[in-house]
C-alpha cells in the first residue's frame, strides 16, 4: 500500500542546513499495523509529515496505492499527539468528527451516520452534543480516533497519539486501536518513542537511528493477534523483542 524510497529531508537554519531524516526506505502492506520507533529528535514526526503530504521531502519519493504522493491524499487520516489542539473547541463532538467529511462532498445524512457509528465504536455513543473542553484527555483522544475512522481512510497515520495521557488510559487506547484496526480494516503507521508500545501494538517495528534518522532494522512482531496488556507484556516473546529493539537503539546512541 505504502512505499517510501530514499527519503531525505533537510531544514534550512541560521547555523546551516539540518538533515532531519536521511535515505529512509520501507514499505507497508495493506492491513498492517506498523510502528516507527526511535530516540527523541530522530526525525520521526518529519517522516510522518512527509508521508502525509504535509511537507515535501528534499529527496526521495512516497507512493500510496502505487501513485506518487504530492499532497495530502483523500483516503488518509492523521491522529496527532496533542488532541487538545487538533479538536475545534467551538464545534460539538459530533461536528468535530464530521468535519473532515465536509471537504469530501459526503452527503449530510451519511456524515451524521458515519460519525455516530465511529463514536459508538470508540465507546462514546452518547456525547455527540458535548464539546471537547467538557471531556477528559482520554475521551478527547477517542474523539480524534473516531474522527479519523469516520472518513474510512485506507491509511491512518498516528504521531505519538497516546503520549499525553495517563498509563491506564494509554493501555485502554492501545487496545482500542488494535480492535478498530481489525473492525475497519485500516492500515496504520504509528510513530512512538516507547519501545513497549511499539511491540505491543505492531505487526512490525521499524527502528530509526538518532538524528538524522535512518532505518536501522525492521523487526517482525510474531506475537498472537489477540493480545492482553498484562499477559502479553509478561510473555517471553514480548520480553525478547523489547530487548532486541532496546539493544539496537542503545547501540546507536552509545558514544
Amino acid at each position: 500500500m505504502l512505499e517510501v524510497t530514499g527519503l531525505t529531508h533537510r531544514y534550512p537554519g541560521t547555523a546551516g542546513v539540518r538533515v532531519a531524516i536521511d535515505d529512509v526506505s520501507f514499505s507497508i502492506e495493506s492491513g498492517e499495523l506498523a510502528c516507527i520507533v526511535g530516540p527523541s529528535g530522530c526525525g520521526k514526526s518529519t517522516l510522518l509529515r512527509c508521508v502525509a503530504g504535509l511537507i515535501s521531502p528534499s529527496v526521495g519519493s512516497i507512493r500510496l496505492h502505487g501513485g506518487l504522493v504530492t499532497g495530502v491524499p483523500d483516503d488518509l487520516a492523521v491522529v496527532f499527539q496533542d488532541y487538545s489542539r487538533s479538536l475545534f473547541p467551538w464545534l460539538s463532538v459530533q461536528r468535530n468528527v464530521e468535519f473532515p467529511m465536509w471537504w469530501r462532498s459526503i452527503p449530510r445524512r451519511d456524515r451524521r451516520s458515519r460519525a455516530t457509528e465511529a463514536l459508538a465504536s470508540v465507546g462514546l455513543p452518547d456525547i455527540g452534543g458535548r464539546y471537547p473542553w467538557e471531556l477528559s484527555g482520554g475521551m478527547q483522544q477517542r474523539v480524534s480516533i473516531a474522527r479519523a475512522l469516520a472518513s474510512r481512510p485506507s491509511l491512518m497515520l498516528m504521531d505519538e497519539p497516546f503520549a499525553s495521557v495517563d498509563a491506564q488510559t494509554r493501555f485502554e487506547l492501545e487496545d482500542l486501536l488494535r480492535r478498530m484496526r481489525r473492525e475497519y480494516d485500516t492500515t496504520v503507521l504509528l510513530v512512538t518513542h516507547d519501545i513497549d508500545e511499539s511491540v505491543y501494538l505492531g505487526d512490525r517495528v521499524i527502528v530509526l537511528s538518532p538524528s538524522p534518522g535512518s532505518v536501522v532494522a525492521e523487526i517482525t512482531v510474531a506475537l498472537p493477534e489477540s493480545r492482553e496488556q498484562i499477559t502479553t507484556r509478561e510473555s517471553a516473546e514480548f520480553v525478547a523483542l523489547r530487548g532486541e529493539i532496546a539493544r539496537l537503539l542503545q547501540k546507536r546512541t552509545d558514544p
